[in-house]
């Protein structure tokens, strides 16, 4: 049986802020006394039902939590949802349907399990209790918290000093999701730095009702491929969990060296002593970041695919990227004699318009045949061909 403190080790890997770590400490220490499972929260409110790799963070802490044998409780806001969460927002959320966020719950589910295991894994709609509270019960939920302390929150502090309303009802977004706790009897919270302010508010009322108050484990927001910005859909800087293989690899592969660590801590499950092998080889010159991204990129894709597709995924990559040799495995479009090649490229969305395409050719980043081309007219139709756009982008074209 795994003992205490390297149980902590790999409870603690990657997070920002444990509250309180000797409370941690003592949970562990009683769930073996007792063989009995810490329960562990994880709150989702479902209004973005589209899972990247930065969203697979919290998950992958409960992913971890669960294979420490630990019981794993996936909150589904369908109730606070209806609410909108209005953390670091200038204005107030527009509150969804019940039909918006019962679908997207539906999503939401199918996308967890990616990472958890379903068999292991209660998933809870939190509109099973919030809907049976009265109006006496809700009264003595929102006494146990001044105005003051809910200015505190970064957001409502900013709206209130500029003037921006703020209804009453966002002031109980946050006393739901730590009722919920209540709810759960939870013994761990796990949530983003940017719940901070939500996730507490289940200690404090379990305090405030007579109960123990849950650990807290605050995780850090991912930065996306540019190594700066927190990986987003609408800044194109993230790597899907549903995109193919050879995407996942090459995606990570872009990434900033100084962030290699940082995913290996927070994106896989690789034990903290293995990781620190790898900072202190970088830190010390020792090997080439690249090899190390190498191993990262597999991780990943081993995760959602399996090892075989990894190693296929790693083997297309040092091919084409280190080699310079052209992939089998290539998109492949028909085209008679007399068509236009720029027009087909554009239709399948593979240039945005004939512009780019001769602005490609200008820059020399338009190959046929592995030979360099800058002008149309030394593309030549004569036989298939193979067309390579930017980085590493291959289209073979065979005529009809």
């Amino acid at each position: 049986m795994i003992n205490i403190d390297e149980e902590i080790k790999i409870i603690l890997k990657g997070v920002d802020e444990v509250i309180n770590a000797d409370a941690l400490k003592e949970k562990i220490r009683k769930s073996k006394e007792k063989n009995k499972p810490l329960i562990v929260k994880l709150g989702l409110d479902p209004s973005a039902p589209d899972i990247h790799l930065g969203h697979t963070v919290v998950l992958r802490k409960m992913k971890q939590l669960q294979d420490l044998g630990h019981k794993v409780v996936i909150v589904i806001g369908d109730f606070t949802g209806r609410i909108g969460d209005p953390t670091g927002k200038a204005k107030g959320r527009k509150a969804l349907s019940k039909e918006e966020v019962l679908e997207n719950a539906k999503t939401y589910e199918k996308q967890i399990f990616k990472v958890l295991d379903k068999d292991k894994t209660e998933i809870r709609f939190n509109s099973s209790w919030l809907s049976k509270l009265n109006f006496e019960d809700i009264i003595k939920l929102a006494s146990t918290i001044t105005v003051a302390r809910m200015l505190e929150r970064e957001d409502f502090k900013k709206r209130y000093e500029k003037g921006i309303p703020i209804s009453i009802h966002e002031f109980f977004y946050p006393l739901m999701q730590g009722y919920d706790s209540l709810e759960l009897d939870a013994d761990i919270e796990v949530g983003g730095t940017d719940q901070r302010f939500n996730v507490l508010m289940g200690r404090m009322l379990q305090k405030e009702y007579g109960k123990e108050p849950q650990v807290t484990l605050f995780m850090p927001l991912l930065e996306g491929l540019d190594g700066k910005n927190k990986m987003s859909k609408s800044l194109g800087n993230y790597i899907g969990i549903d995109e193919e293989p050879n995407v996942i690899y090459e995606k990570t592969m872009q990434l900033p060296d100084n962030t290699i660590i940082k995913y290996f801590n927070l994106v896989t499950d690789v034990h903290p002593d293995k990781i620190y092998e790898f900072k202190k080889a970088l830190d010390n010159g020792e090997v080439n970041p690249r090899d190390i991204k190498m191993r990262l990129s597999k991780e990943i894709v081993r995760l959602y695919y399996g090892e075989e597709e990894a190693e296929r995924a790693e083997n297309r990559f040092k091919l084409v990227f280190q080699k310079g040799a052209i992939p089998d495995d290539i998109e492949t479009f028909l085209l008679s004699d007399n068509s236009d090649i720029i027009s087909l490229l554009v239709s399948k969305d593979i240039v945005k318009s004939k512009n780019e395409f001769r602005r490609l050719l200008n820059q020399g980043a338009i190959k046929i045949n592995g030979i360099k081309v800058k002008s149309i007219d030394d593309i030549s139709f004569e036989e298939d061909i193979v067309i390579e756009i930017g980085k590493k982008r291959f289209i073979k074209i065979k005529r009809k």
